[in-house]
Formats: C-alpha cells, structure tokens, sequence
C-alpha cells in the first residue's frame, strides 16, 4: 500500500468532519498532497464515515486520476487536484456541507469579517465563489480564481457549500469546523440586526497577531 502513514491521517481526519457536524451520510472529503509526489490521498466516494480506514483511501494523480485504492476517488477529486496544481502552498483541501456555511453559500453571501474570531482565523471576509457542477475541474477553477491575493483559507462555492485549504490536511479541517463556527455565530447575530465589519485596520491586527504570536510555539506567545 502505497503512503500509509498519509493514507491512515487522512481517514482519522475525517472523524473531526463528523464530531463537529459539518457532515451527513457520505457527503464530505478531506484530502492531503502527497509530499514531493504529483499525487494525494482522498476519501473513496460514497462510502460512509464508520467505514473510512487507511487501506480505503484512495490515491489519485493531480489530474485527478486513480493511482491506487479499491474504490472510486471522492466525485471532487479533480476539484481537489486543481487546487493543488494551482495554488503549492496548499497541502490540504477539505469540503463539506455544513449547514450554515451551505445556507451563506445558497444566498450567494460572503460572510463578512465582523467578529474578532473571524479576523484571527480568516483575516478576511469569507468570499462566495461561482457556481459550477460536480464531476469536473470547474469547481477547483472557481476556489483558486476566488482565493487569489486573500487570506481566506475558506470559500463559498454558490449554492453548493464550503471548500477549505490549509498548509496541511489537519489545518484545511479546522478551518472547515472554523469557517462553520463563524458562519453559525454571525447568522444568530443576523437575527438581531444588520452585521458591521470589523474595521480592517483591526482585522490586520487581530490576524497578525494570532497568527504570528498566539499559543504556545511561537516565540514570545502568551
């Protein structure tokens, strides 16, 4: 079997898409770049999570064609597979159907920067991307085209859900349960009255910040 500790961290990972809600049934997927390798490792399409194990994984080219595994690759691996031809610094891509970020994605809205959580995470608006049909790269065209010179590590694919990246396939999950969170908390917040974003000069702070000198590996974090 071919990468067997990529194979076994993506199947584990997907457990984090159902303890935090963002998925149902077979929907979803998380996949990982195989380092130095044209190559990643994805989730089997329509199998269901309680039987997600490492050998299950399916490896797949940047093409998005079949290398190895016993089953079908995820019905957006080529999404997946643009991504990574495109955009190098992504090693992780995940996708779900979480509902409030999907009820954002069904009105065409991005999510605006109006929590500090949001400037920490995202540093950015959440952007809606264009709609585009499973089973093809168009997808993964509209990610990378949406994505392009922000910070946002999430996107809205119009009427279809959230796509995720991250420099690792663990990182790709948080912001995907993240992403979530935020979209949650600021459609509550909708309930009550109009949003106001942060002013960006904070939201340059806020990220910075977190992102640079939050938690316990960084030098001089707190």
């Amino acid at each position: 079997m071919m990468f067997p500790e990529i194979r076994a961290e993506v199947a584990d990972l997907h457990k984090h898409l159902i303890q935090w809600g963002l998925v149902v049934w077979t929907a979803g997927n998380v996949s990982a770049r195989v380092p130095g390798e044209d190559l990643l490792v994805i989730k089997p399409s329509g199998v269901t999570y309680d039987q997600l194990t490492a050998e299950s994984m399916v490896v797949a080219d940047l093409d998005g064609k079949l290398v190895e595994g016993d089953h079908n690759p995820s019905s957006d691996t080529e999404a997946h597979a643009y991504v990574y031809r495109h955009m190098p610094e992504v090693n992780g891509v995940v996708h779900t159907h979480s509902p409030y970020a999907t009820a954002w994605a069904a009105l065409g809205e991005d999510i605006p920067c109006a929590i500090t959580a949001m400037a920490d995470e995202f540093g950015d608006d959440i952007p809606i991307g264009p709609f585009a049909l499973i089973g093809s790269d168009a997808i993964g065209r509209g990610i990378v085209e949406t994505l392009a010179g922000r910070r946002s590590t999430a996107v809205l694919m119009a009427q279809h859900g959230p796509f995720t990246i991250g420099k690792s396939a663990k990182a790709a999950v948080k912001s995907a349960v993240m992403c979530e969170d935020i979209a949650r908390t600021l459609h509550l917040a909708r309930q009550m009255g109009p949003l106001k974003r942060l002013p960006q000069t904070d939201i340059d702070k806020l990220y910075d910040r977190y992102q640079n000198v939050y938690g316990q590996t960084k030098q001089g974090s707190r």
